[in-house]
């Protein structure tokens, strides 16, 4: 990180800033060996994504991904950022219960040690799942990425005293309040650093306020790499987020950036640097947007709670034994996961329509 800004003149956009926090090789959060997934802190991890919480959620997703194979007339599944393996791993169980032909299992993750664990996880599916480090020329099928948009990193812009400003990160000394000099042997501390910006959010943000909040290159170049590849068939992306009038509402004024560690929330990506996650919610119009203009169009657009219950949560939960009961309810609540993640479908080729979005489309929200 210290040589990364020294580079750049002594700052780095937020964004720099993010990939090297998360992703640089054997230090970044997501190239470590630290859990990361899991339901309790007592075991390491960090946070727990809806696969870990409950297999009824890859069972109720598989059946958007039968429709969409078949559909599409396709037999393959690109898994983005799979985590500890666990959503391929009932997506292929579920698939294989249903008399489905198992489909061609690829799985794009940039972290070594997590790729591990999700080849011990589908150690049984040895020869249905590969694993890819760079897209080929062309792909079809079915994409799917749970979590995903929301790792990639941002660009923090601030408004201050009616200024636009791109905040980064800079490096500040650690100074010995005693000696009032820097420690011999410690590393220097990361502050935040504004530089002015022609960058502006999306939407003009009312108020004359102080205001932080984000833009998403990355995320939107992703979008647009995955048009370029995709001959025919559909991707269906679940994240937390809002559409674009929401996201930049005038009260959202600290922005979305957040950080986990040990199951707790915080908002400082300054500490801790390497050993915790850093995430900003979604602006799921700019997702949109970004895939019509690259050739996607939109299958819909719906709340997390809405689209598995459209794609038969209700028959798995009366069928299931209380306590499984009681932890998926987590997947559809308002106050859970029910409200906040939303799933946005896109595809190429011939419309249709998606069991999932069937009853409560939001898409003329975004």
């Amino acid at each position: 990180m210290a040589q990364a800004i020294a580079a750049r003149g002594g700052w780095i956009g937020f964004d720099e800033f993010m990939a090297l926090a998360l992703y640089t090789p054997g230090l970044g959060y997501y190239a470590n060996d630290s859990t990361k997934f899991g339901t309790l802190p007592t075991a390491g991890s960090d946070f727990v994504t809806a696969p870990e919480m409950t297999p009824l959620f890859g069972q109720t997703l598989a059946a958007q991904v039968a429709q969409a194979l078949q559909v599409t007339q396709t037999g393959e599944v690109w898994e983005f950022g799979a985590g500890s393996g666990a959503l391929a791993l009932q997506l292929l169980e579920t698939l294989e219960a249903l008399g489905h032909p198992l489909p061609c299992y690829s799985i794009v993750d940039l972290s070594g040690s997590l790729r591990a664990r999700q080849q011990q996880t589908l150690e049984k599916y040895a020869g249905t799942v590969r694993w890819v480090s760079e897209l080929p020329d062309t792909l079809q099928g079915v994409v799917i990425g749970n979590e995903v948009l929301d790792a990639m990193p941002v660009k923090l812009l601030a408004r201050v005293s009616g200024v636009w400003y791109e905040r980064g990160v800079a490096s500040g000394p650690v100074r010995d309040p005693v000696a009032d000099a820097q420690p011999a042997g410690v590393a220097p501390e990361w502050v935040w650093q504004d530089r002015l910006t022609e960058l502006r959010p999306p939407v003009e943000i009312e108020g004359d306020h102080d205001y932080l909040t984000e833009i998403h290159p990355q995320g939107e170049s992703f979008i647009r790499t995955l048009a370029d590849k995709l001959s025919v068939g559909a991707a269906f992306l679940i994240d937390y987020g809002f559409p674009e009038h929401e996201y930049y509402h005038p009260q959202r004024h600290m922005g979305t950036v957040m950080c986990h560690l040990r199951h707790r929330s915080d908002p400082d990506p300054l500490s801790d640097v390497g050993l915790k996650d850093i995430t900003a919610h979604v602006n799921f119009t700019g997702i949109a947007l970004a895939a019509q203009e690259a050739g996607l169009n939109v299958l819909g657009y719906c709340t997390q709670a809405r689209f598995l219950i459209n794609c038969g949560l209700g028959p798995r939960l009366d069928a299931s034994p209380l306590t499984v009961r009681v932890q998926a309810q987590r997947l559809i609540m308002e106050h859970e996961m029910g409200e906040l993640f939303k799933v946005i479908g896109l595809y190429k080729g011939e419309p249709w329509d998606a069991m999932g979005f069937a009853q409560g489309d939001r898409t003329h929200t975004l």
